[in-house]
């Protein structure tokens, strides 16, 4: 099926921590965000494109690993893997590296497709086959 990875760097925000110092636990989950927006962005698959088609994407599962902390002014870099199946669905997998290449965090989301009533898509929508195709994923 294949599958296409893009790398985002992020600088950890203050606002981003805890009492402890480090990156709060939840704060992960909008990180995995920036790695899908940037690559939505990249690829033609922003929520802005996908809007614009009469869709919506909401995420329906989330997996978030912590395997090591960020702190406050590190830099990390998202990996975010657009993982290609031929569901009705956009899947992506994370992997956080924190300023020393060392893995902080893995991760994955689910999205699935909803028309503009809210209606569950059970195939894939055309315009997002032909995206695929330009990914070079068809």
């Amino acid at each position: 099926m294949g599958s296409i990875t893009q790398s985002h760097e992020i600088r950890v925000s203050f606002k981003d921590t805890d009492a402890m110092g480090i990156v709060w636990h939840g704060n992960y989950l909008a990180y995995f965000e920036e790695g899908r927006e940037a690559f939505g962005d990249e690829h033609g698959i922003s929520y802005n494109d996908i809007m614009a088609q009469g869709y919506s994407v909401p995420v329906v599962k989330s997996v978030c690993e912590h395997k090591k902390p960020l702190r406050y002014g590190d830099v990390a870099r998202i990996e975010t893997t657009f993982v290609n199946t031929p569901a009705a669905k956009i899947i992506y997998k994370y992997t956080i590296f924190n300023t020393d290449n060392a893995i902080v965090c893995t991760g994955e989301t689910i999205q699935v497709f909803l028309d503009k009533e809210g209606s569950l898509i059970l195939t894939e929508p055309e315009f997002f086959k032909n995206r695929k195709q330009k990914m070079g994923l068809l």
